[in-house]
Order: structure tokens, then C-alpha cells, then sequence
């Protein structure tokens, strides 16, 4: 699973801070890296934002909205909460399923393809 936040340089310092500081050059092979299970960082959040991989491990602010399927775990709790208080994009990789969620501005669309999250993501530029 993953959950990776696109971010305009928003977030509040303790977010940033409560993960490891990366700074890195975005790569396929580091995003992998991350995500992969039993890696160290693989439950928390990615920041990205300004081409950069800011942060990894990072804990977000859950939702609270009772209206969320009970499917939905953590990560999609997570990628709402933040969505619903921040100006971010977040995208959510299910661990069980491998299906594509997409969060922004605390609506979450669940189950899409990766040409319609690339279709969203080249709409806004995070």
C-alpha cells in the first residue's frame, strides 16, 4: 500500500517533522523503496511537493467524517483527514487490493485507473 501527499508547501511543520526528512530527487525506485512492506517507513505518509520528496513516514490527521465506508482503512482516513483541513492531493494505494483512491478537498474518489489519476493529476498542478 501507499499513501503519498502532493503538497504546495502547505503542511505544518509537525506533519514534515513527524516522518524522516528526505529532500530527494522523485524515483520509481525510492517511491518503491519506501512502500515496500516491512520497509521502515512504509505506514506513514510521502510528502511531495515542489518536485521534491520532502518527507516519508509521515503521520497525517485522520478524518473523522462517520459518512466513510468501513472498507476504507487508515490510509483512507488519513489522505481524507488531511484533504479536509489542507490544500493538498492525496493519492491512496490499498494494501489489500491495489486499488487507486484519490483525495481532495475531503471528497475521496476510490477505485480509479491510473490514466484517470494521471488525467486529475495533469488537470492541477500540484
Amino acid at each position: 500500500g501507499a499513501l503519498i501527499v502532493l503538497s504546495k508547501g502547505n503542511l505544518p511543520k509537525q506533519v514534515l517533522q513527524s516522518g524522516v526528512q528526505l529532500d530527494a530527487e522523485i524515483s520509481t525506485q525510492l517511491i518503491e523503496g519506501v512502500f515496500f512492506p516491512k520497509a521502515p517507513l512504509h505506514d506513514g505518509a510521502m510528502i511531495i511537493g515542489n518536485k521534491v520528496i520532502k518527507a516519508a513516514g509521515c503521520i497525517l490527521p485522520l478524518s473523522h467524517n462517520m459518512n466513510v465506508p468501513k472498507s476504507f482503512g487508515l490510509r483512507h482516513r488519513a489522505a481524507l483527514g488531511v484533504s479536509e483541513r489542507l490544500d493538498v492531493q492525496a493519492i491512496i494505494v490499498s494494501e489489500e487490493t491495489g486499488k487507486i483512491s484519490y483525495a481532495e478537498n475531503g471528497t475521496i474518489i476510490h477505485d480509479i485507473s491510473t490514466k484517470e489519476l494521471e488525467s486529475i493529476l495533469s488537470k492541477t498542478k500540484a
